[in-house]
């Protein structure tokens, strides 16, 4: 149906009469007539009877008046639903426990007033990003190599994380008094990494970081969940886990698991923000503008990061 017919019905009736509605819609007294008698011929009734004072609405007219103010709003709310800024902006991360999510936790409460919809899309540097062009998501987070960047279209990235590493093991393992390890004395012990999934960003920055340090990242067995791998290393003298600083962990007070930074190198994974150029929604302006002071330079560290990532540390 068309709502330009609709909205000028409405105006018409509301006016009693059309030189009045076309005033009210800024078109002429004709193009009232016409937009009212090509909904008659499609509703197949007469909605108006002409008099000498204006219009009046007929049996059927005031039937549909109703219906047709209904029309309208619906319109006027699917209109809005869409506006710039109006809709919540959805954010992709790879798991709500890790530095993106946390990232976006202290956004929201900086700017409570900008609705968020998070998303798990479960997908490596290359889905997430063909969401972002298709418009699936307003934006993702994953580590993007330098190689993947001369991306076409409008998606554009920019690094803004930088997450150090720590070791997490249990109360027995022999690291578990250090107040700091670095890479080298991580060669000597199993770090345990179940899940790890081949061919993707995040396993080929652990193949770097093993080859460039001599470590032992060991991929065997089934990934239960994050649950079963902190029960493991809290029972084990031998077993230990990479996680990023920021990532959240829950467990029991009786697992006692320990958090040791790694340092000198500080192993450092580049997490990029991933969005369209031609992206109007405001609440990404800010998102960026945010990541953008909230951002840790690293420059007065000794850190080590993957030859793939952009040495000119690109900032939002």
């Amino acid at each position: 149906m068309d709502l330009d017919a609709v909205r000028t019905f409405v105006a018409a009736a509301d006016a009693g009469q059309f030189q009045d509605a076309a005033v009210a819609l800024s078109v002429t007294q004709q193009a009232v007539s016409k937009r009212v008698a090509a909904l008659e011929k499609d509703l197949g009734v007469r909605l108006f009877t002409r008099t000498a004072r204006g219009v009046r609405l007929t049996i059927d007219g005031q039937t549909f008046l109703p219906h047709a103010r209904e029309l309208l709003r619906v319109a006027a709310r699917a209109d809005a639903s869409v506006r710039p800024g109006r809709r919540a902006l959805r954010i992709d991360v790879h798991s709500r426990r890790t530095a993106p999510a946390v990232l976006l936790q202290e956004f929201h409460r900086a700017y409570p007033r900008i609705d968020l919809d998070v998303v798990t899309l479960d997908a490596d540097a290359r889905g997430a990003t063909a969401a972002v062009e298709a418009g699936t998501v307003d934006a993702t987070f994953h580590a993007v190599p330098v190689s993947a960047r001369d991306l076409p279209g409008a998606v554009r990235t920019a690094r803004v994380i930088d997450e150090h590493h720590e070791i997490l093991v249990g109360p027995r393992h022999p690291l578990a008094d250090a107040d700091a390890v670095t890479p080298a004395r991580l060669a000597d012990h199993r770090i345990w990494m179940p899940g790890l999934a081949p061919g993707t960003e995040w396993a080929s920055y652990y193949d770097e970081l093993a080859a460039a340090f001599g470590l032992t990242i060991d991929l065997v067995g089934p990934a239960f969940g994050n649950e079963a791998l902190l029960a493991e290393i809290a029972d084990s003298a031998e077993l230990a886990t990479l996680a990023g600083e920021r990532t959240r962990y829950l467990w029991p007070d009786s697992y006692d698991l320990r958090r040791i930074p790694v340092r000198d190198p500080a192993p450092i994974y580049p997490i990029s923000l991933i969005w369209r150029v031609d992206n109007p929604h405001p609440g990404l302006a800010t998102l960026r503008e945010h990541l953008g002071q909230r951002r840790v330079s690293t420059a007065d560290e000794k850190v080590w990061l993957p030859t793939w990532s952009d040495p000119d540390r690109r900032w939002v």
